[in-house]
C-alpha cells in the first residue's frame, strides 16, 4: 500500500505510464531530466514553469547552500527579506511594495484580500478559463470545468464571480450587473486554457473600466512572471495592475511567491488591514534564491530568448503540416500552446471546441519515446528556458518530426 495517495502530491505532476512503466524522475539539470532508470530528456515542462534559468543554475544553487549553512529558518526579520524584495520592484514599473508568501495560490489570496480591504468591496471576478491557485473559491472557472463556459446567469460562488475573457460586452455587464465587485483577476495571458492572448487594446480598456468603478487591477504572473522580461510581464502586453502575484521563476523552483502593488493599493497592508503572517514566507534560502534568479536574469538574453522559442514554434508547427494535421501555437517564445487547428483561439469558447484530448495524450507519449517529455493534456503549455541550445532544440525538433509522422499514421489508420 501506497502511503503517498495515488503516489503524488499534486495531481499536475503525474505523467501517465509509458508501455506499463511509469515515469519518476531522479534527477534534473539545465534542460535535461532523468527518469529511474536514468534515460534523459529535454524538458519542456520545466516544473509547470518553475524555472527559466533551467534546472539546478549553479548561480541558484550556491546562495542556497550558502543560506542553508547559515540558518534557513530564524523566524525573525533577516537581512535577506528587504534586499529582495527591492530586487523584485526593481523591473516593476509603477510596483513599489512587495511581501512574499509561499505559494502563488496563496499569492492570489492575500492579492484578493488586500483589494476587498482596500474598496471595502466583496467580490473578486476572475477570467473564465484561468487558473488562479488551488483554493476552493479560486477553482472556480478551471479551463474545461462546466462553469468556465457559462451562459445566462453569471456564477457567483464564495464571493468569486467570472467574466468572459476578450469580450469587452461581458466586462461592462459585470459592473452593470454588480456594484460589489472589488477587483479583476486577470493574467498577461490566458496561460491554462491554451495560452491564449488578449486582444489589441483588450487589457487596456479592462484597466479602465475597472478604475472608473472603483475596482482594482490584479495580474496575476504566478506563470507568467518573468517569462517576457526581468520582472512581470504585465506591461508587454498593455495591462497596467495595481497588484501583481508572481511566484515559480522567481525563485527558480523554490517555494516562494509574491504580491506586489502600488503605495495605494499596499496601504491597506500597511495599516494592518490586510493581516498578512506565515512563518516560511520570505525565509533566507528563498530569498537567496529570488535574488540568484533575479541577479543571473538581468545577465541573459531575452531577445535571443524569445527568438529561439518562436523559431521553434515555427518549427513544431511546420513538422504537422507537412504529414498533413494542421497546426498552430499561440503564446511567447518563452511558454506557448499548440493547437491542432489553422489557427490559435482567441475566445475561451473557441478552445473548449478545438482541444483534442485523444491527440494531445497520444502525442505526449510518442514524444517521450523520442526522449521529450512535455505536460499532458490538451490545455498544455510548452516552456522553452535559458538552458535550452541548439542541440536541445535540434532534439526537440526531431521528436516532433517522428511523432507528427506516427500520429497521423494513426489518424489515417483508425
Amino acid at each position: 500500500m501506497n502511503a503517498l495517495p495515488g503516489g503524488i502530491s499534486s495531481l499536475i505532476r503525474r505523467l501517465p505510464d509509458l508501455n506499463g512503466r511509469p515515469f519518476k524522475v531522479s534527477r534534473s539539470q539545465g534542460a535535461w531530466i532523468y527518469d529511474s532508470d536514468d534515460n534523459s530528456y529535454v524538458d519542456h515542462a520545466m516544473a509547470m514553469g518553475a524555472t527559466i534559468l533551467g534546472h539546478a543554475h549553479p548561480a541558484v544553487v550556491a546562495a542556497c547552500t550558502h543560506a542553508l549553512e547559515l540558518g534557513s529558518m530564524p523566524g525573525f526579520s533577516h537581512v535577506l527579506e528587504s534586499s529582495a524584495a527591492e530586487a523584485l520592484i526593481y523591473d516593476a514599473g509603477a510596483m513599489a511594495r512587495a511581501t512574499f508568501v509561499t505559494t502563488g495560490s496563496e499569492a492570489v489570496h492575500f492579492a484578493c484580500r488586500i483589494a476587498r480591504k482596500s474598496t471595502g468591496r466583496s467580490v473578486v471576478a476572475k477570467v473564465a478559463g484561468g487558473f488562479d491557485g488551488w483554493y476552493d473559491d479560486f477553482a472556480l472557472g478551471w479551463s474545461g470545468s462546466p462553469e468556465a463556459s457559462f451562459a445566462g446567469s453569471r456564477p457567483l460562488v464564495r464571493d468569486m464571480t467570472l467574466v468572459r475573457y476578450n469580450d469587452r460586452a461581458d466586462l461592462r455587464r459585470l459592473f452593470a450587473e454588480r456594484q460589489e465587485i472589488a477587483a479583476v483577476l486577470i493574467e498577461p495571458m490566458l496561460a491554462n486554457a491554451g495560452s491564449i492572448l488578449a486582444d489589441e487594446g483588450y487589457n487596456r480598456d479592462l484597466v479602465k473600466l475597472c478604475h472608473e468603478n472603483g475596482a482594482f487591477v490584479i495580474s496575476d504572473e504566478v506563470l507568467m512572471g518573468v517569462r517576457l522580461r526581468v520582472g512581470p510581464s504585465c506591461y508587454e502586453v498593455g495591462l497596467e495592475p495595481d497588484l501583481i502575484t508572481m511566484g515559480k521563476a522567481i525563485g527558480s523552483g523554490l517555494p516562494v511567491a509574491a504580491v506586489l502593488g502600488t503605495i495605494e493599493a499596499f496601504a491597506a497592508v500597511e495599516d494592518g488591514r490586510a493581516a498578512r503572517a506565515g512563518t516560511y514566507h520570505g525565509n533566507p534560502l528563498v530569498t537567496a534564491a529570488v535574488l540568484a534568479t533575479l541577479e543571473t536574469l538581468r545577465q541573459s538574453d531575452y531577445a535571443a530568448l524569445l527568438a529561439r522559442g518562436n523559431r521553434l514554434r515555427l518549427m513544431i508547427e511546420e513538422a504537422f503540416r507537412d504529414v498533413g494535421i494542421p497546426a498552430s501555437t499561440s503564446g511567447f517564445g518563452s511558454v506557448f500552446s499548440l493547437w491542432f487547428h489553422e489557427r490559435p483561439p482567441r475566445l475561451y469558447e473557441e478552445a473548449v471546441k478545438w482541444i483534442k484530448p485523444e491527440w494531445s495524450l497520444r502525442l505526449h507519449l510518442l514524444l517521450r519515446e523520442q526522449g521529450v517529455v512535455t505536460i499532458p493534456g490538451p490545455w498544455a503549455r510548452l516552456f522553452v528556458s535559458f538552458a535550452h541550445g541548439e542541440a536541445e532544440l535540434a532534439k526537440t525538433v526531431a521528436a516532433y518530426g517522428a511523432a507528427a509522422c506516427a500520429l497521423a499514421h494513426e489518424i489515417r489508420s483508425s
